[in-house]
């Protein structure tokens, strides 16, 4: 599935996401040289709805037309058939950032007992390895969300450099495990590996964000080792993922139910401008049905145990938070929660420097 390429082909620089499949086959990555040899690796629309990465490529790139790059780049440009059509992925395509490889297993097989890999799964580990056979000095996954959050970056372990990265993007870290089979996660066992989630697609400032970061790490010429002050980070944990049932209709008018509702939620018009707060215990998210007993929605920690009475209650009519929580990522988009979830939640982690660990990493100076 994979086009390896060692230059920029023409008309990629100009061309919007939509037309990409005009120009390259399907998934790319491409190698460009620099002045230090182990690569910054950057992937961008690992969905294809999610443009913003491509924008900040294009932008940085027509920079260094009539230069030599700091330092050598790769970049995976992925989902291209979903691209064409703006959709994270297409029917019968698996979602480009669950598919990357996790202790060897696939990772869509992770819970199935099967042991067959994907051809997406095969193609996504041939790219790690060919970044692990060239020393991959740092990976940034860049995203986009469709419900209101802020800048954030997102990582998967708890060290300085990683630390130092998202910084860079942002001063709000979010540290995940669950779900698997993500890019930053995979690449986080060869180099300091961030996510970083750049608000709604093709707005300006996230794309001049995003641009700046790969520009920044592009000029390192070492991983810094001291490390980050504990007032230059806020720094958060997604302990649970909240979906909805396939079998549960909703609505996002924020109406009381009635016992003729056609749904058996009605969430809150304005339910994404609770990202990012920190909310109390019984606060407000939804409306259910009269005939609905049980809580009409799953929420899953980190090792998949079904932990939805810990955080949401029902009472009066209402869906109501059931202790101190803060949302990230919820969204309106019906299409996004049925292919991949309603949204996460987070705790606020109390961190120092000293708990944090600085393992010892070969870069290329």
């Amino acid at each position: 599935m994979l086009t390896l390429l060692d230059h920029i082909p023409c008309g990629l620089l100009d061309s919007p996401a939509t037309e990409l499949y005009r120009i390259l086959s399907g998934p790319t990555l491409i190698q460009l040289p620099g002045r230090r040899p182990h690569p910054l690796f950057v992937s961008v629309l690992l969905h294809g709805n999610e443009t913003t990465g491509l924008l900040a490529i294009q932008s940085l790139l027509k920079k260094y037309q009539q230069s030599t790059l700091p330092r050598a780049l790769c970049i995976f440009i992925g989902n291209v058939a979903a691209a064409r059509y703006g959709q994270r992925h297409i029917d019968g395509q698996p979602d480009f950032n669950r598919v990357w490889p996790v202790d060897n297993r696939s990772p869509e097989s992770e819970h199935s007992g099967a042991v067959e890999k994907s051809s997406e799964n095969k193609m996504m580990q041939q790219i790690v390895d060919t970044l692990r056979a060239q020393k991959v000095f740092v990976s940034i996954d860049v995203h986009n969300n469709t419900g209101l959050n802020p800048h954030y970056a997102c990582i998967n372990r708890l060290e300085t450099a990683f630390f130092h990265i998202a910084t860079q993007f942002s001063r709000t870290v979010v540290y995940f495990t669950k779900p698997s089979g993500v890019q930053s996660m995979a690449f986080s066992k060869l180099c300091p590996a961030v996510t970083v989630e750049c608000g709604k697609p093709d707005q300006p400032h996230g794309t001049a964000h995003a641009a700046d970061l790969i520009n920044t790490c592009l000029h390192l010429s070492e991983l810094p080792t001291h490390s980050v002050a504990a007032h230059d980070m806020d720094l958060f944990h997604t302990v649970a993922t909240v979906t909805v049932p396939n079998h549960i209709d909703m609505q996002f008018d924020g109406s009381e139910m009635l016992d003729a509702a056609p749904a058996a939620i009605n969430f809150l018009p304005d339910l994404d401008h609770l990202n990012f707060h920190e909310l109390a215990t019984g606060i407000t998210l939804a409306y259910v049905n009269p005939g609905q007993t049980e809580i009409p929605l799953l929420v899953e920690d980190e090792s998949g145990k079904d932990v939805t009475h810990r955080y949401f209650a029902l009472q009066a009519g209402e869906l109501r938070t059931a202790r101190e929580v803060m949302p990230s990522m919820f969204t309106l988009n019906k299409e996004v929660i049925r292919q991949d979830c309603l949204g996460y939640l987070m705790e606020r982690m109390d961190w120092h420097p000293s708990h944090c660990t600085t393992p010892s990493r070969k870069n290329d100076e």
